[in-house]
C-alpha cells in the first residue's frame, strides 16, 4: 500500500527549512540539518520534497503566492484607486516586515542561479502575468480619464517592490550607519512605510493643466 503523504509533517519541514535559510543560505543548510529542526529524519525530508533544490523551489514558490496573493487583496473594499493602491503597498511592506530576510535571501540565490527563478515562474503558472494585465487595463484607463499620470504596470510594481524592499536588503548597512536599535529601526520602517506611499503616489499624481505647456493660451 502506498503511504500517504502527512501534511503537517510537510508543514513542519517548509517551517523548519525557512528558518535555517535564512539563518545559514542555501548553500549552507543541508537536509540533515533540515531533518534534525523539523524533528523527523532526513528520509523523510527527501519523501516529501526530494531535494533540497525542490524544498527551496516549494519555499520560494510559497512566498511568491503569497505577495501576489495579498497584493491581488488588499483594499479592494476602497473606492478610489489610489487608496487601493495605498492599502496594497502597505500590505507588500508589512509582509517584508513579516520575513525581513526573505529579500536578501531571493535575490542572493537567484543572482548565483538564475535558472531557478524560471523554474519557479513556470509552477507558478499565469498568475503574475494576470496581475500585470489587469493592473495594467486599470493604469491605462485612469491614465486616459486624467486621474494618474500614464505608467505601465510593470514599472509601478518594481518602484514599489524596490522602494519597501531596501529598508530589509539594507538593514546590516542601516542599523550600523544610523547607530540604531530595534526600536529605533521599527521606528524608522513605520516612517518608511508612509513615505513610500507618498512618493509612489505623487509619482502618479497627474500634472495640474497650468504646468502644461500645451495648455496655455496663446497671445499671438
Amino acid at each position: 500500500m502506498k503511504k500517504e503523504k502527512d501534511s503537517t509533517t510537510e508543514e513542519k519541514i517548509l517551517i523548519a527549512a525557512e528558518k535555517l535559510f535564512y539563518e545559514k543560505g542555501y548553500a549552507m543548510t543541508h537536509t540533515t540539518d533540515i531533518a534534525k529542526e523539523a524533528g523527523c529524519n532526513q528520509a523523510l525530508v527527501h519523501y516529501y520534497f526530494r531535494s533540497k533544490e525542490r524544498l527551496f523551489d516549494s519555499f520560494f514558490e510559497n512566498k511568491m503566492k503569497l505577495f501576489i496573493s495579498e497584493f491581488i487583496s488588499a483594499g479592494n473594499e476602497e473606492k478610489s484607486f489610489k487608496d487601493r493602491l495605498t492599502k496594497k503597498i502597505e500590505a507588500h511592506f508589512d509582509i517584508l516586515r513579516e520575513n525581513p530576510r526573505l529579500p536578501f535571501l531571493l535575490f542572493n540565490e537567484i543572482s548565483t542561479n538564475p535558472k531557478r527563478l524560471a523554474n519557479i515562474r513556470s509552477n507558478i503558472g499565469e498568475l503574475p502575468g494576470k496581475l500585470l494585465s489587469k493592473l495594467d487595463k486599470e493604469l491605462k484607463e485612469l491614465s486616459s480619464q486624467g486621474e494618474i499620470q500614464k505608467i505601465e504596470a510593470i514599472d509601478l510594481m518594481l518602484t514599489i517592490i524596490s522602494l519597501n524592499a531596501i529598508m530589509f536588503i539594507a538593514d546590516p548597512i542601516i542599523r550600523t550607519m544610523t547607530n540604531s536599535n530595534d526600536k529605533k529601526f521599527n521606528k524608522m520602517l513605520d516612517q518608511r512605510r508612509e513615505e513610500n506611499v507618498k512618493t509612489i503616489l505623487a509619482r502618479l499624481q497627474p500634472p495640474h493643466p497650468r504646468d502644461n505647456p500645451r495648455g496655455k493660451v496663446s497671445n499671438d
